[in-house]
């Protein structure tokens, strides 16, 4: 069975969540146009934005397998994320709604 983590990007400092929405918007329309293997392996993104202290969230379940190329985009492309517990696993079936949106591929 395909293993999960969540991945939890952070906005940056007083980044509205509009503004952050846009970021991630480019930034999985270009993992969709440049890299679709790795893009097919995030397989669900929260249904709501979170807020850590004042800062904007996001989180997404990704296969385990494509944590680093996903980690090498998200670095070049200036989105942080908090460290990532590769033990910490799920399956796809606890992403499930309301709380998760699964992807179409």
């Amino acid at each position: 069975m395909t293993e999960y983590v969540c991945v939890t990007l952070l906005a940056e400092p007083l980044e509205s969540e509009s503004a952050f929405k846009a970021r991630l918007t480019s930034f999985w329309t270009h993992m969709l146009r440049n890299k679709p293997d790795d893009y097919e392996r995030v397989y669900a993104e929260a249904t709501r934005f979170d807020l850590v202290g004042s800062c904007v969230t996001r989180q997404y379940m990704v296969q385990v397998d494509a944590l680093d190329a996903l980690s090498i985009e998200l670095g070049a492309k200036g989105i942080a994320f908090s460290p990532v517990d590769v033990d910490d696993t799920y399956t796809k079936y606890e992403a499930t709604s309301p709380d998760w949106f699964q992807l179409e591929h």
